[in-house]
């Protein structure tokens, strides 16, 4: 663990089958929240709580019907200012994390 690290505040599927998980960022970051909806492998929706509204908005809308994987080698290791993280490293650091919470 380290300073960068997210905390998952909540992680279930729906009556949809939708994975729905709210996420804490580390606190070196704009945003205090990310809200993720998943359906399987593919994310669905992405918002953000708090930080740059145009650019986070813009990350949802770029990354909905992406997978997982796919979002996590583009967005990890994204420095913002020098800070060794930043609002896109959050949420590829919050799929990591729910990717090993479901065993792949």
């Amino acid at each position: 663990m380290d300073n960068f690290d997210v905390k998952i505040l909540c992680d279930y599927t729906s009556e949809d089958g939708m994975r729905k998980a709210s996420i804490a960022t580390c606190g070196m970051v704009c945003s205090k929240q990310i809200d993720i909806v998943i359906d399987g492998d593919v994310i669905r929706a992405v918002h953000y709580s708090d930080g740059c509204n145009g650019n986070l908005k813009g990350i949802g809308s770029l990354v909905a019907g992406m997978k997982i994987r796919d979002v996590i080698g583009r967005l990890e290791g994204i420095d913002c200012g020098g800070r060794g993280t930043s609002c896109p490293d959050q949420l590829a650091r919050a799929l990591k994390q729910l990717l090993q919470n479901s065993g792949n």
